[in-house]
């Protein structure tokens, strides 16, 4: 089959479809030209590279002749990666939640030729079956009302377009009370299972930003069942087949309510906002289980998905072979081949059968595969069978190398190696925040390597952010999502390695954030930049999905930035943002978790620390030692050395005057807008 246009793209998902019998346009002037000169509607269809049923419906129907010529006579087909045009799949994706009441990838919309939607669906079957309309019955139907009844669409497209306008508005109020965080923890106590832990039924989701705002509410509170939700929670997936035991890493979701079955794609910004996750818990809890979870989502990110410039992959398919999770399932043989004699012991700790310990949804058969999986902690399972715990953990990991050694010899599943610069931003605030919490310098190191990396190879001559990096070119116009997440990267690492210049580049963004996306009539941040809408809606986001929205993030960021410059234009525009959204967050708060950062922020205890001191002298780390110990969700803090002084007093007019007493690493401490006398001593008060 001879290429079509997308094989001029980037794009990795985009790719996969360059041999389709389909007629595929990219995203362009030249598929809305050319729909509007053939008179023709247009089938947009949204994915991404590790999307599972993305793959079934390519195989079954867009690698189809039949289904491809009905489609290409209809239509004039659009295929659009919604990792490389968040904006695009936002839209639609609202359309899709306002006709249906649901959504998911793949994504289908039919259109008129100015981009107005008129219908809405998820993953269609070649031919219709089980009361789901088929693609092929779709292309017929169309084409007949397009010729007869051009009329009724057009009408129910302005009616839609109309209705999308509302998907996008929000309530606005005064800045959320403290009481929001009490109905918020409330609800998720609602909807928590608390027999296998995490929110609602199957399928069940990572939600990291759950885990950190309760994380914060228990510091608040004091309230145990706020902990007590995030422990069950983190351990459970830890110990579930959602957890990669042989490599590594977490995978998108759970199929079941037990954390058993997964669907088997690994996304950057889970293993992110999942690693910061585990690292939270750990400084409360002080519980190694929770640190060496972060540690091995950090051994599968810098071994896997870590370009040789130092910037992040953006996913790993689910998919090899054509079979869903088949590089990462065992069979009893296999796994007895490789482990010999230690295969006993392993096998029942990780609950393999014969016949595999999952069944097919679909057959209820079972396969011979198993998911490896944990019922207990190792420690429980050492004290199960009168072992020694540290024993058990060393004969494991030996075991685990040989199953990963031998796993490296099977096809893997597909790379999607574009590098997001927003999804690279939440993981440059995990390794940073992991180097100082676990004393692990080199993540810093690898932090610092991708910001650099970012800020040097994926920005426009007018010094404007790019979205995706891959094979040497950056290209796509930034969302709000690039500027608050990366902004979100710079603060944490500032924070952990204290270089100025991070925390330069992290307030030289936000101005220019304010400058292109900030709503000037309703406040907040739109998707978009004025420049670049071309959408029957301009998209502005506050749920907090799978991924934060950028107003969420940029209400934290805005508000640390104002503590750490001593500049109360960033606390003014972070309270006129909060009450764009607050009526809207108050009316159902745990939607929208981590705004509620902000607002626990915002309203509880904030403290400013400015340490000054000689950067490598043993008093200086003792006092960023207690600091990094401890969760201190409302501090932020300055280190002021000989080095930095005159570039920090810049940024921060306030560390000008203040000085080492005695020659000692010293601490000035404002509590509420209240200073304390400086102090020398590193305890007391971190």
């Amino acid at each position: 089959m001879l290429p079509n246009r997308l094989s001029r793209e980037k794009s990795p998902y985009l790719l996969q479809h360059a041999h389709n019998p389909v007629d595929w346009y990219p995203w362009g002037d030249e598929a809305f030209a050319k729909a509007q000169a053939e008179n023709k509607p247009v089938f947009l269809s949204i994915g991404y590279a590790t999307c599972h049923w993305c793959h079934v419906m390519e195989k079954e129907s867009f690698e189809d002749s039949e289904a491809a010529g009905h489609l290409n006579d209809a239509f004039v087909c659009i295929k659009v990666d919604r990792e490389e045009r968040p904006d695009i799949d936002a839209v639609y994706m609202a359309v899709c939640h306002l006709l249906n009441k649901s959504g998911g990838w793949p994504l289908t919309i039919l259109m008129m030729p100015d981009k107005k939607p008129f219908f809405a669906a998820t993953y269609l079957p070649k031919t219709s079956r089980f009361g789901r309309m088929g693609l092929i019955e779709l292309c017929q139907g169309v084409k007949k009302l397009w010729t007869s009844q051009k009329d009724n669409i057009l009408n129910s497209a302005k009616s839609i377009a109309d209705a999308l306008q509302n998907s996008f508005a929000f309530s606005a109020a005064e800045v959320p009370a403290a009481s929001v965080l009490d109905q918020a923890c409330s609800q998720l106590e609602q909807a928590f299972d608390y027999r296998f832990g995490g929110f609602e039924a199957a399928p069940k989701f990572p939600t990291p930003h759950r885990m950190l705002f309760l994380l914060r509410y228990f510091h608040r509170s004091g309230k145990t069942e706020a902990l007590n939700m995030v422990k069950k929670t983190l351990t459970a997936m830890r110990l579930g087949g959602i957890w990669d035991h042989v490599g590594f890493g977490f995978h998108r979701y759970a199929t079941d309510k037990q954390w058993l079955l997964p669907h088997f794609e690994k996304m950057l910004y889970d293993q992110a906002l999942l690693a910061m996750s585990y690292l939270e818990t750990f400084q409360i809890t002080q519980e190694p289980f929770f640190a060496k979870t972060a540690e091995e989502i950090f051994t599968y990110l810098l071994r896997d998905m870590t370009s040789e410039q130092g910037g992040f992959f953006a996913a790993e398919d689910a998919d090899s072979e054509g079979e869903e999770g088949k590089f990462y399932v065992w069979d009893i043989e296999t796994f007895r081949q490789v482990l010999g004699d230690e295969a006993q012991l392993f096998e029942k700790m990780f609950n393999m059968t014969q016949d595999g310990n999952f069944s097919e949804e679909a057959s209820q058969k079972k396969t011979g595969a198993n998911i490896l999986h944990l019922s207990m902690p190792l420690s429980q399972w050492a004290e199960k069978q009168g072992m020694d715990t540290d024993a058990l953990a060393a004969r494991w990991e030996n075991a685990r190398k040989k199953l990963f050694e031998s796993r490296e010899k099977r096809i893997h599943p597909l790379k999607d190696d574009k590098v997001l610069a927003d999804w690279n931003g939440l993981m440059i605030a995990a390794l940073a925040a992991g180097a100082r919490i676990l004393n692990k310098p080199e993540y810093a190191t690898a932090a610092r390597k991708a910001a650099r990396f970012i800020l040097t190879n994926m920005k426009d001559k007018n010094g404007e952010l790019l979205h995706r990096f891959r094979e040497e070119e950056a290209g796509i116009p930034a969302t709000a999502n690039d500027y608050a997440f990366l902004i979100r990267g710079l603060l944490e690492l500032y924070r952990s390695l204290f270089d100025p210049d991070d925390l330069e580049q992290a307030i030289g963004l936000q101005e220019l954030m304010l400058a292109k996306y900030w709503d000037e009539k309703s406040g907040g941040f739109f998707l978009t930049a004025a420049e670049h809408h071309e959408l029957p809606a301009r998209p502005k986001e506050i749920y907090d999905g799978a991924l934060p929205s950028a107003n969420s993030v940029s209400l934290l960021n805005l508000l640390h930035l104002s503590r750490l410059t001593g500049n109360m234009k960033w606390e003014n525009r972070a309270v006129e943002l909060a009450r764009a959204f607050s009526g809207t967050v108050s009316a159902y708060p745990s939607a929208y978790t981590y705004f509620l950062l902000g607002t626990d922020f915002i309203t509880g205890t904030a403290r400013e620390v400015v340490i000054v001191g000689e950067p490598e002298a043993a008093d200086t780390h003792a006092m960023l030692a207690a600091l990094n110990r401890r969760f201190a969700p409302h501090h932020v803090l300055l280190l002021k050395t000989p080095q930095n002084a005159e570039t920090l007093s810049k940024i921060a007019q306030f560390t000008a005057e203040l000085k080492a007493v005695d020659g000692k690493a010293t601490a000035y401490i404002c509590t509420n807008f209240a200073c304390s006398s400086p102090t020398t001593e590193a305890v007391g008060w971190a």
